[in-house]
């Protein structure tokens, strides 16, 4: 795939076949993963994939969230990756806590290279923090930052529409709306 057709395929995917995650595939996942910029090169989080049915279902009631799709998103993927980071590994600049940020990047690294792979993900942040720690054996000093399931698609789904870019874009000063090139 190429890049922006990759950025625009990925959808968060909540429903998956189970069948296993490919092993070369994964690794080059991982891979990508591994290349994301962090804080002074320091890498602060750590990926933990989970294929254990025991583990998946202790995470699945882990989350936080008004309906249930996210949860059963976690109980029909093949694996979850969990991402955690220990803060005290990374730096903080103004009450930013970059083990945030290195984590995020990473994570995303990992979404995009699902997509260019043929998998859905789904981001979830929402989780009840100490159960996943007590399931996954994660020490106490590591915080964890999101999780999302990995499998191949089982749903047809179109991405939300694009963002207005002069809402959100702006040249220069604030509210001074930047206008797409079109030519």
């Amino acid at each position: 795939m190429e890049f922006y057709d990759v950025v625009k395929g990925r959808k968060s995917i909540k429903k998956f076949k189970n069948t296993p995650v490919n092993a070369d595939k994964l690794a080059r996942m991982i891979d990508a993963a591994m290349m994301s910029p962090s804080w002074k090169n320091n890498t602060s989080y750590k990926f933990i994939l989970v294929d254990e049915k025991k583990e998946i279902e202790q995470i699945s009631k882990s989350i936080n969230n008004k309906d249930n799709s996210a949860a059963q998103s976690i109980l029909d993927a093949p694996m979850t990756a969990v991402i955690v980071a220990d803060p005290n590994a990374s730096g903080e600049v103004e009450t930013k806590e970059y083990y945030l940020v290195d984590s995020a990047i990473a994570m995303e690294h990992f979404i995009l290279s699902a997509t260019n792979e043929g998998y859905g993900t789904c981001w979830i942040a929402a989780v009840n923090e100490d159960m996943i720690k007590k399931t996954l054996s994660i020490p106490q000093n590591y915080k964890v930052v999101a999780i999302t399931p990995l499998g191949e698609i089982a749903e047809s789904k179109n991405h939300y529409d694009k963002k207005n870019v002069k809402d959100f874009v702006f040249s220069n000063t604030w509210n001074n709306a930047f206008t797409e090139n079109t030519k």
